[in-house]
């Protein structure tokens, strides 16, 4: 019985940030249509968490030729929210391309 709810802690320890933490939003319209290789999704910042904030963070990400990102521009939402989903962004890789492109992301954070 003790190594079923040992086992049954370590699930829920391990499942419970992936439960917690929000899902980024489907690509706006508008971007080049580059495929995304590395989807890095932010951590909800405790600071938020404490503050009961929920919110929509609006970002453009030029992103270079080789698919890393070379800017992120803030569009939109609460400062908090906003610095960890620039943090997620600069992680993430899109496909290779020819050209640099403009890319509109959406992150929607909620404390539950």
């Amino acid at each position: 019985m003790k190594r079923l709810a040992s086992a049954a802690t370590l699930i829920l320890c391990w499942l419970l940030p992936l439960i917690t933490m929000p899902a980024p939003a489907q690509q706006e319209q508008g971007g080049s249509g580059r495929k995304i290789v590395n989807r890095v999704v932010p951590v909800y910042p405790p600071l938020a968490r404490t503050m009961n904030l929920r919110g929509t963070v609006r970002l453009d990400a030029i992103v270079q030729v080789n698919g890393t990102v070379k800017t992120v521009e803030l569009k939109g939402g609460h400062p908090v929210l906003a610095q960890a989903a620039e943090i997620a962004i600069r992680k993430w890789k899109w496909e290779p391309a020819t050209h640099e492109s403009r890319e509109p992301i959406e992150f929607h954070f909620d404390p539950q």
